[in-house]
């Protein structure tokens, strides 16, 4: 089958031309989306300076090896994506097929960590709301530490957001590359025009670097 992403559009004069658009098209979305995360993490800034202690408190019950599990897992994802481009640069279908598939997977782990993380926090009682209600020992001991539940709460609020929204951002990015595996499969990408490829690859080490920031922010943050 022929590849329809390798034909040029008929507003573009060349491929070459068409590709830049398209880079330029995801760069400018990329800036939106620093600007997005960039307005929670100034939040978070203010706030951890405001409850430096419970924000601490508040990382201390964190599982810390669990949140490095998931950063090796995404830093394997970037490499994994990495190799996906260049099997798309080169006009290698099945290695591109085999590294899109190990990059979905990669997600998947990522996710189902996450899920055990939640659950662990649920059954904690550190999910704010009316499901906040943290054993009777932590409390006691942030007590001792002066530290008021309340503003312990919040730091788990910017957690939940936080994490949430970089979930968020890969079952997007994972659903891209489902339906670029699917029409890999088909044939779809060849190696005059492999920009769906590239652009989906920056998309993804993008929230790769977002989760980079989060893991010491969220789980070494100590007093």
């Amino acid at each position: 089958m022929s590849s329809p992403s390798g034909e040029l559009a008929h507003h573009f004069e060349n491929l070459e031309q068409q590709t830049s658009a398209a880079q330029l098209g995801m760069w400018a979305f990329l800036a939106t989306e620093v600007l997005f995360f960039g307005g929670v993490f100034t939040a978070y800034a203010v706030y951890r300076y405001w409850y430096p202690a419970a924000f601490a408190a508040g990382s201390d019950e964190q599982l810390v090896w669990v949140g490095a599990i998931n950063t090796a897992v995404l830093l394997t994802s970037s490499l994994t994506m990495a190799l996906a481009v260049q099997a798309a640069a080169l006009g290698r279908r099945s290695a591109l097929i085999r590294y899109l598939g190990l990059t979905i997977l990669l997600g998947l782990v990522f996710l189902g960590v996450k899920v055990f993380e939640y659950r662990r926090d649920y059954l904690e009682g550190m999910v704010p709301g009316v499901w906040f209600n943290p054993h009777s020992n932590t409390l006691e001991e942030w007590a001792k530490r002066g530290i008021h539940p309340r503003n312990v709460e919040l730091y788990f609020v910017f957690y939940f957001v936080l994490t949430g929204l970089h979930a968020l951002h890969m079952v997007i990015g994972m659903g891209v590359l489902g339906v670029q595996l699917v029409l890999a499969r088909r044939g779809w990408f060849s190696q005059a025009y492999p920009t769906p490829i590239e652009l989906t690859g920056l998309y993804w080490h993008f929230v790769d670097i977002v989760w980079i920031f989060l893991f010491p922010l969220l789980y070494l943050l100590h007093d």
